[in-house]
């Protein structure tokens, strides 16, 4: 057996981290391997050398090119967190958010060399929560993904793959810094939707009575008003609003600050 994951990467003060993988295969006393590029030739070669019956693959975020896929002689099983064909990709948690999906859920399938395009094995559906974000979200489906993920390999020998229905593909794009930038001009469901699913990253940047700062929390009210336009200020936060309906600010994030109550900004100077 072998636990492949990332290479420590420089985490609080710099300082080397491992990964949480890494760190409970350690607990376990599994052997390791951490390769820059899982395609470089000695990786490839040491997989090899272990002849794996099964090969499993869990938000690895490296290509598996196909000197490895054809090693296993039962193929490599992937948990993918969207139920496939939706959502290919490497970011299917925030995109089913964003989309305003109600119902996602997690997906066993067999791997093949294009992206998340393999025969399916298993998938479980998991209803989307009205205020949930990506991390809470992320948390629920890790349980059910595991969860699935061993209950399919018990039965490995008993399913038929079945092949997916290509026609109704989307696509779930790795997230950028750009996407997190947010104009008042939206609606307030699709800026409740971006914060929601951009949680941690890239997180969310809107500009407000000349500032630009950033948004942690937030609810959708009633109100209209000129786009950008403060409706008021509550205990809760400052309605304001946009392209269609208003959003209420409740926590927010100026550069070089923490997070801060939202109401609490216009007691700022040059507020």
């Amino acid at each position: 057996m072998l636990v492949v994951t990332q290479p420590d990467r420089p985490g609080n003060r710099m300082k080397l981290t491992p990964s949480p993988v890494k760190a409970v295969a350690m607990e376990l006393r599994l052997p390791v391997g951490q390769p820059e590029r899982i395609r470089d030739p000695a990786s490839v070669e040491r997989l090899r050398e272990l002849a794996p019956e099964l090969i499993v693959v869990v938000a690895y975020g490296q290509i598996i090119p196909r000197s490895i896929l054809a090693l296993p002689r039962l193929g490599i099983v992937n948990v993918h967190a969207s139920l496939l064909p939706s959502h290919r990709g490497a970011a299917p948690i925030a995109h089913a958010i964003l989309a305003g999906d109600k119902v996602t859920g997690v997906t066993i399938m067999l791997m093949d060399e294009l992206l998340d395009h393999g025969p399916l094995l298993r998938y479980e559906k998991v209803a989307i929560g009205a205020r949930e974000t990506a991390p809470e979200l992320t948390a629920r489906l890790a349980v059910a993904g595991a969860r699935l993920l061993a209950d399919t390999l018990v039965r490995l020998d008993e399913i038929i793959p079945v092949e997916q229905d290509h026609t109704r593909a989307t696509m779930a794009p790795r997230l950028r810094k750009e996407d997190g930038s947010l104009r008042w001009e939206m609606t307030a469901d699709e800026i409740d939707r971006h914060v929601r699913a951009f949680q941690p990253w890239p997180g969310n940047t809107v500009n407000l009575m000349g500032r630009a700062l950033k948004i942690v929390a937030g609810t959708p009210v009633d109100g209209s008003g000129e786009p950008g336009s403060v409706l008021g200020r509550s205990r809760e936060g400052l309605a304001i609003a946009t392209g269609e309906g208003a959003y209420r600010l409740e926590t927010i994030q100026l550069p070089g600050r923490g997070p801060m109550p939202a109401n609490q900004l216009l007691r700022l100077p040059d507020a």
